[in-house]
């Protein structure tokens, strides 16, 4: 190897030289280091190639003898030695600087202060040497020959590299880590270099190895700058970050703080505009949306009522309906904030919200009359989050509406007066919240361990209702008389009932909007009446001759009951106990899909202490006797696969079909009493599992079609493209509910090709063509008829 590098090495000192004015010259033309060290790098740079080019002069004139060569090479052998001492006084100054510089040092540190000394001493012996031949001496033919003291010649540059690798060892930590490595192999590698020339001679293997460092610190060095610009920068961009934070956050409480204002003028509208801004943002975020898109939207949304600020009081805050001058008025604040908004240049997307927000997807909305995608896609999202907002708030003519009604209305509005992308995105947020969480936070009285019910007159207050399910419920109550109220009647009661929300309504309004219905009442004392139960009976004991219920009230004192309540299909039971007589009543519900609530309530007296707890097993079909037959409507001519009546949400559902192209299923649907909702309808489940049934391995769920004219997927394993139009017999959503009532008969034709099958389907004026698109063909494709709250008869298939 060393053979190789004596015969190569005068072409890889110039190559090296070249390199050396390279480097100075980029340095020089660099604004990233600073000018002391861009200086230091420069100096060390030039005398790297000074050092070389001294050093292959001295080789290329060794054992000449002419008059010239006897100057070069003794000038040139000089050099080498002098610029080894300069390239390493030169490191030394870089070090200085950057541990002052990097260490916040106030004094140079004393190793690098002691490294000047020998340098100095290193080149005092140099030029003495020029006289006494101490290091070195020239033969008559003008070749170099070795000193008795050259080994002292490599030992002060040894020393200097040695101390400059403790002061890096030292000062490490305020040294970047890249800069570290290449410092550190600096004073390393020539010192091996300087060992292994002593022992061999005629290659400058410390030169070249100091040259090579000097190139390799170069290159750390411009990593060591690339990484503090983008410290810097990263600073920067933090610093710009949290300035455009802070003006956004300054903004949102302006915001905010303004829309509440105008939000406070009527009790009911407070915090109205910030969840109708959290709504839409959630509805821009499923959607797909950009960061920055979800956030202009949720802005734009807190202020699109804006423009109230110019509507008079008296019209906001009226707790009656508008006339029609009023509402006239009312119409004109989108019109208000618009130009309010208009003013923010910077946030012109501010304006179309407010602007926008009542306008209709069918064109027949104001103030402009916009439709479709000629309304901004803002104001298309904020009008399905204000709509829903609205009918989830209290207001003064009316209690917030059920959620599963609100997502009736946002389904009856899919393609009049909502987007239905935007729409459809609302109405499976409302699927996933199934705790009701979005909407207005209201104090409510919830039935748990905390109920007091405090009653003068009978019915004069209420719990909230307790739902019966399949497993026993055990209840502990206390009833106090009232004070003073002797010679008033003490009596607890019950009633039983079902509505959309759990709770008892008494006004025709509001009976109509939860689709309340009540089934009886049951007195503690021992008595109870039946309503709209088919069948209601009830039997009471007496368990002690001497003092009843009434006895223990006159005096003052309280009683404590025992309560058992189940319910089975579409009986229910409840068992009602306590120290003096107990009571079994026994209640037959219009049907299996009927809900039955119970709350408690009552005259002169007070409820509470509750304490509840439930069975884990469900109870049997004979736990509670039938008092009246078990209703079916599916009694009735059966097709090509057995009918079936579905008393809730995909409860039952249909043998399963295999997809064919051009088949055909025909089918009878009648909605069940019970069913309140459009959605409560046929549904036709669209699936693959390995043996046809819903059961079987490897289920995979296509699509859901449900006739109202939604499609329910979670695009695992497919993509669905719905169209539903309403063709011109289709009159409104009730009268389709009417017809669902009464019973229509249904047709349904499947297409499919590859891994497309197309759903084609007309029903009461609602035309649906559904495009699946599979994912992965696993075989088979089948159909299987659901739905909810709705009997399907006489089925048959067409191939």
């Amino acid at each position: 190897m060393f053979e190789l590098l004596r015969e190569y090495q005068l072409n890889i000192m110039m190559c090296l030289t070249a390199v050396c004015v390279v480097i100075a010259v980029f340095i020089g033309v660099s604004n990233v280091i600073s000018k002391k060290r861009k200086i230091i790098l420069i100096f060390l740079s030039l005398s790297g190639a000074a050092l070389l080019e001294f050093d292959r002069a001295a080789y290329l004139f060794r054992g000449m003898e002419t008059p010239a060569a006897y100057w070069w090479v003794r000038i040139s052998n000089f050099m080498v030695f002098a610029m080894t001492l300069v390239i390493l006084f030169a490191f030394n100054e870089y070090l200085i600087d950057l541990v002052m510089d990097e260490g916040k040092l106030k004094q140079v540190p004393k190793r690098l202060k002691f490294n000047k000394y020998v340098a100095a001493f290193g080149l005092f012996m140099l030029i003495f040497s020029q006289f006494s031949g101490f290091y070195y001496s020239f033969d008559e033919h003008n070749r170099y020959q070795r000193g008795p003291g050259f080994i002292l010649a490599y030992i002060v540059p040894v020393i200097i590299f040695v101390v400059l690798l403790t002061g890096i060892i030292k000062y490490a930590t305020n040294i970047n880590k890249n800069l570290r490595k290449a410092l550190i192999t600096f004073a390393f590698m020539p010192l091996v270099a300087s060992f292994v020339q002593i022992f061999v001679y005629g290659v400058s293997l410390t030169n070249i190895s100091i040259i090579g460092m000097v190139i390799v610190m170069y290159v750390f060095v411009v990593l060591d700058s690339n990484e503090a610009l983008e410290r810097a920068k990263n600073i920067e961009i933090s610093h710009l970050m949290k300035q455009q934070s802070s003006l956004y956050n300054l903004f949102d409480q302006i915001a905010t703080a303004f829309v509440g204002a105008i939000d406070a003028k009527d009790k009911y509208t407070k915090g109205h505009s910030a969840r109708v801004a959290k709504y839409s943002k959630m509805i821009a975020e499923e959607s797909g949306m950009s960061s920055d898109d979800c956030a202009n939207v949720y802005y734009s949304a807190l202020l699109h009522e804006v423009g109230k600020i110019g509507i008079p009081d008296a019209i906001l805050t009226k707790g009656e309906a508008l006339t029609d001058e009023e509402y006239e008025e009312l119409k004109k604040y989108p019109e208000l904030g618009k130009e309010i908004l208009s003013n923010i240049v910077e946030f012109p997307y501010l304006s179309d919200g407010a602007y926008c927000h009542h306008e209709r997807y069918d064109g027949t909305g104001y103030p402009q009359g916009l439709k479709g995608e000629e309304i901004p896609k803002i104001a298309r999202i904020i009008a399905i989050a204000d709509a829903y907002d609205t009918m989830t708030s209290q207001r003064s003519y009316r209690d917030p509406i059920p959620q599963q009604q609100v997502r009736e209305e946002l389904v009856k509005g899919v393609g009049t007066q909502f987007d239905p992308e935007y729409a459809n995105i609302m109405i499976h947020l409302i699927d996933l919240d199934i705790d009701y969480r979005m909407q207005e936070k209201t104090e409510i009285n919830e039935f748990d361990d905390k109920m007091e019910v405090d009653c003068k007159e009978y019915r004069s207050y209420m719990s909230e209702g307790f739902l019966l399910g399949g497993r026993k419920t055990y209840m502990k109550i206390r009833c106090t008389p009232n004070k003073n109220n002797e010679e008033q009647l003490c009596v607890p009661a019950i009633v039983l009932f079902d509505s959309l929300d759990g709770k008892v309504y008494t006004t025709a309004r509001q009976i109509k909007e939860h689709s309340y219905f009540e089934y009886g009442e049951v007195w503690l004392d021992g008595h109870a009446l039946g309503s709209g139960a088919r069948n209601l009976k009830y039997e009471f004991n007496r368990k002690n001759e001497e003092k009843c219920q009434c006895d223990v009230y006159e005096s003052g004192e309280s009683i404590e009951y025992q309560l058992e309540v189940v319910k089975y299909r579409d009986h229910a039971m409840l068992k009602i106990e306590n120290d003096y007589d107990s009571m079994e009543v026994i209640v037959a519900l219009p049907d299996a899909t009927s809900n039955i609530y119970m709350a408690f309530t009552g005259e002169h007296c007070h409820i509470g202490d509750l304490q509840v707890e439930s069975d884990t097993e469900p109870v049997d079909e004979n736990y509670i006797p039938r008092i009246a037959t078990e209703i079916s409507y599916i009694n009735r001519l059966e097709g090509d696969v057995p009918n079936i009546q579905i008393e809730g949400y995909r409860t039952k559902e249909s043998q399963a079909i295999e997809v064919q192209d051009g088949m055909e299923i025909y089918f009878h649907a009648m909605s069940l009493p019970t069913a309140r909702l459009v959605w409560h309808c046929p549904f036709i489940n669209l699936y693959y599992s390995s043996d046809g049934t819903l059961e079987g391995d490897d289920y995979r769920e296509y699509a859901l079609v449900r006739l109202d004219g939604e499609v329910d997927d979670s695009g695992e394993f497919a993509t669905n493209k719905i169209n539903m139009k309403k063709e011109n017999d289709f009159t409104d959503w009730e009268d389709w509910k009417k017809i669902s009532k009464e019973g229509f008969d249904s047709g349904v034709l499947f297409r499919k090709k590859g891994n497309k099958v197309t759903i084609l389907t007309v029903n009461n004026g609602i035309s649906i063509k559904n495009v699946t698109t599979i994912k992965e063909t696993k075989g088979h494709v089948y159909v299987a008829l659901t739905g909810d709250q709705v009997a399907l008869t006489d089925i048959r298939i067409r191939r």
